[in-house]
């Protein structure tokens, strides 16, 4: 059975769940955030050591309601106070990353606490747990294109572009290649989202689950991670 070093969670179906329960949309996202604590916690003990979960695209941040999307930054700063609260979190030396546009597009007192996950785990390196927010993969891979561009301007000549240095230039660096992709909440299309890790996922394997994200727990996780244990990974061979 395979090793398993790197899972992406797209954590769909939030709002479709507090929809079913008549509920405003904000509280499945609620329901969403305690899940992660959960899932968090579960890999940890399976021996995952990259969790990566996809908190909110841009698109997300720019055109859901209002009122929306100020519940959903209410309940960022909720998690990730305690998060950083969290005595696990030092006991377990579990680095913190938040990865996106969240310096450009979220309040000042919620980048203050995720400022402060990210300091205070810098130096942890037996587990990752890393959140993208605010994030687009189009940004990501063009983040790489400019850096590049401004050494090349920069030193006044040709670089070497390899796939190394390129990917040392992505928002997402610091993130291995993903061996899982887990999304949840799929109907009868699977597909991936505003290119989700576009460089880490060339050779991903794939979960889809129909379980809306709030009721996807670590019994689901665990058949993810079993389900990839027992497939057979080619890898152009």
């Amino acid at each position: 059975m395979k090793n398993i070093n790197h899972v992406a969670i797209i954590p769909d179906g939030n709002r479709r769940w507090a929809k079913k329960r008549g509920l405003a949309p904000w509280e499945g996202h609620r329901s969403g955030a305690d899940q992660i604590e959960k899932l968090s916690r579960e890999a940890l003990k399976n021996g995952i050591k990259y969790l990566t979960f996809w908190g909110s695209s841009k698109d997300n941040i720019l055109k859901r309601p209002l009122e929306e999307k100020r519940e959903l930054l209410k309940i960022y700063e909720k998690y990730f106070k305690k998060l950083i609260n969290d005595p696990d979190i030092f006991k377990n030396k579990t680095r913190i990353q938040v990865i996106g546009d969240w310096r450009k597009q979220f309040p000042s007192s919620l980048k203050r606490i995720l400022e402060e996950n990210i300091e205070k785990t810098k130096h942890h390196s037996n587990s990752f747990l890393s959140f993208m927010l605010a994030y687009n993969g189009d940004d990501d891979i063009l983040e790489a294109v400019k850096e590049i561009k401004n050494k090349i301007l920069q030193e006044g000549r040709d670089l070497k572009i390899t796939a190394e240095s390129f990917s040392n230039c992505l928002l997402s660096r610091d993130l291995p290649q993903v061996d899982l992709v887990v999304r949840t909440g799929v109907e009868a299309d699977p597909h991936n989202s505003a290119g989700f890790l576009m460089w880490q996922t060339q050779n991903s394997q794939q979960y889809f689950s129909d379980k809306l994200f709030p009721d996807f727990g670590i019994e689901e996780l665990d058949l993810a991670v079993e389900d990839f244990k027992e497939r057979s990974r080619r890898l152009g061979k």
